[in-house]
């Protein structure tokens, strides 16, 4: 299972139901994909095949909805 957390443009913010425990979401764009820290700051983990705009966007989407990813990671997993 991976609950969509929010979708902006061609950007889906998503979890892994069953993935590691450290506070994290996952960027999916038609060109690739991108996973982020999100505690205690933001920070890019991986990518791939997201150009450096497409990156810097996806960042961006992270950054200003840091505190709704935060609340639906604590409400999806319980922590």
């Amino acid at each position: 299972m991976s609950p969509t957390v929010l979708r902006e443009g061609p950007y889906r913010l998503f979890f892994f139901s069953r993935e590691e425990a450290r506070a994290h979401v996952h960027v999916s764009h038609p060109d690739g994909e991108a996973k982020f820290w999100i505690d205690p700051s933001v920070e890019l983990a991986t990518q791939v095949g997201l150009s450096i705009r497409h990156l810097a966007e996806a960042r961006r989407i992270v950054e200003t909805h840091l505190e709704e990813i935060r609340h639906a990671w604590h409400r999806h997993f319980g922590s």
